[in-house]
Parts: structure tokens; sequence; C-alpha cells
């Protein structure tokens, strides 16, 4: 298997350098991802819809490196205040109930901008036969 770099189609990778996901072989890793609206770039304001977003963006860039939802392995969630815990929760819950991979939440002080709530980064390996 090869190694790829997966884009977003976001500016701001290039200017801070990074992807929204790197594949090498059979693993995905998938950078920070935040709550904006993969479409219209909008950030909700509430947490809940904030992790949707955030996992529609993740399985966009999963899928275009040949992964699944099925295939993560990791997360780890940041999320700016703890009594959001419980509504990213039920969204992760929602998302990768049958899944269940290895997970950390982590509560942070802040996220790049004021209006993002959620953060949430994987790994995924893929599944072979």
């Amino acid at each position: 298997m090869s190694y790829r770099l997966i884009s977003s189609g976001s500016p701001f990778e290039k200017i801070a350098g990074y992807s929204r996901a790197v594949v090498d072989g059979d693993f995905a890793f998938v950078a920070g991802t935040t709550g904006y609206d993969p479409a219209t770039k909008a950030m909700p304001a509430d947490a809940a819809a904030q992790t949707r977003n955030c996992f529609a963006t993740v399985a966009a860039a999963l899928a275009e490196g040949g992964f699944a939802l099925a295939d993560i392995v990791r997360a780890t969630y940041y999320i700016t205040e703890a009594a959001d815990a419980d509504a990213v929760f039920a969204v992760c819950g929602e998302t990768l109930g049958d899944i269940r991979p290895a997970a950390t939440l982590i509560v942070v002080t802040a996220l790049y901008k004021p209006e993002m709530k959620v953060e949430i980064e994987v790994t995924a390996k893929r599944r072979t036969a």
C-alpha cells in the first residue's frame, strides 16, 4: 500500500502545513476536525451539531482514502466545555456505537477559534476479510 495525502480543499491546510488525512498502507490518520458544516462552512452553535459535522468531514476523508467509519480504531475528542460532554457522547454513540473504537475525551480551555466547541481526530485501520 502507498502513502497518500488527503485534502478537504481548505486553504488553511496549505497555510498551516497539514493534511485532512494521511493514508499510510492500511492506516489512515485523520487530523483534528472541527464542526464547520462541510457544505456551507458555517459553524453551528451547539456541540451536538458540531460533532455531527465533525463526523461528516471525517467520514468523507476516510472514504476518499478507501476507508469507512467502521475502520476507526482510535478516536480523541476535544471539547471546550465539560457540560457539553453528554451531548457529544450521544452523537458519538449514534455514529460509532457498534464500532466502539478506543477513545479519549479531553476538556480543553479553548480551540483555535472561540466558536469551536468540539474537535475530533481518528485513526483507522483497513479491515481485511
